[in-house]
Formats: C-alpha cells, structure tokens, sequence
C-alpha cells in the first residue's frame, strides 16, 4: 500500500459524514446526561422551608405542599398555654433552604394532658409547705377548704370535689384543693356526753320531799 491510497480516506465524503454523525451523537449523549443528572439532583433549586409554628398538622401538610415539601409528625410534647395540636417546633427549621422533596419533621402539643402525681401533703405538711410543693409541681391552688382539726395544718387534698389519695394523678396544671384544719379541736371518745350519767345527776337533783 502506497502514502498514496494510505491517505485516501481524506478524499471520501462517506467518511467524513460518519464523523461528524459520531461527534454529534457522542455530544447529545453527554448533554444528555448532564441535563438528566441536574434534574436528578435538582441542581441550584432551593425551597425556603415555611415557618408553621402554631398550626395544626393539616394547615401545615397544605403549606408545606404547596412548597414541594412534605412533613410529617415524629414528636410530641406538652406546652399548657398551646392548643393541643398545634406545631411547637420543625426541622429543619423555618427559613433554611432545602431541596423540593424534602421531608420537614414536626413536633405538635400533644393531644392528651399528662397526668401527674399529687405531692404527698397530707397530715405531714403545714398550709406553707403544703402550697409551696403543689405550686412547684406544676398545680394550681384553689381557696382552702377548712375543716376541724389543728389550725393551718394540711390534712388532704382535693380535685374536683373528690378526696385524694396518696399517688394518685390528676392532668398537668390541674387546680387542687387543700383541706386545712380551722383551729377548732377534732372531737374525741371523751368529749362524748354519758347520757345515763346525766339522767342520774338530774334525778338526784329534785327535791321531792313535798310529795
């Protein structure tokens, strides 16, 4: 084979065609695969994530759609001046920026009031001790209720009109009632009138000498 017909491909148009078919597939593929994988990773798009604090899940769920966002409920907590159901806190957090698609966690006020054991107060605590555990406990204190027996001193607790018993539990915040001892002495087996010794007494005090 001569330099000659080595070099002769040049001259066929054939040739040239096919490489420039070959360059132009070759190039589509790879913008191709460029603009698949920008998609793919939704490249440079950022979506503000809405601050929701204070909204039920379902006006929430609405937001966040209409964001790209999904969300959904992992914790609860309980904050007694927040509705029940009402989002206490998202994260990522309001006003970062994440990809559309991303899922936003939510903590809601739970739904049910926890329930507390009452402070052990009674026949141990005088009115002082008595409110100053209650009150850190988390409880309210409505007017004391007295009752006879030693004054200012605590002798029961109650919720609702009813008499507490040692651990039992009432909801977070609940206004309790605390049965105080008005002074007056509780009555006794002596301090019971003998109704026989009476009788006697007032028999023995008639004079029936004039009969």
């Amino acid at each position: 084979m001569t330099i000659k017909e080595f070099f002769s491909f040049k001259a066929n148009k054939y040739f040239w065609l096919n490489l420039l078919a070959m360059v132009v597939v070759v190039t589509l593929l790879f913008v191709g695969v460029l603009k698949w994988l920008d998609s793919y990773t939704r490249h440079g798009e950022a979506v503000v994530v809405p601050d929701v604090k204070g909204m039920t899940v379902g006006e929430a769920e609405m937001l966040f759609r209409n964001h790209g966002l999904i969300c959904v409920v992992s914790d609860s907590s309980y904050v007694k001046n927040k509705p029940a159901g009402s989002i206490l806190d998202v994260n990522p957090s309001a006003g970062q920026k994440v990809k559309e698609g991303r899922i936003i966690y939510l903590t809601i006020n739970t739904l049910d009031i926890p329930l507390r054991p009452v402070p052990d107060v009674a026949d141990n605590s005088s009115v002082r001790q008595a409110q100053a555990k209650v009150l850190a406990a988390g409880f309210k204190l409505d007017e004391n209720e007295l009752i006879p027996g030693e004054k200012d001193w605590v002798y029961g607790v109650k919720y609702m009109g009813r008499q507490l018993e040692i651990g039992d539990k009432v909801p977070v915040g609940a206004t309790l009632t605390l049965l105080v001892g008005d002074g007056e002495a509780l009555p006794t087996e002596n301090d019971s009138i003998d109704v026989d010794s009476l009788m006697e007494d007032t028999d023995s005090s008639v004079d029936d000498s004039w009969f």
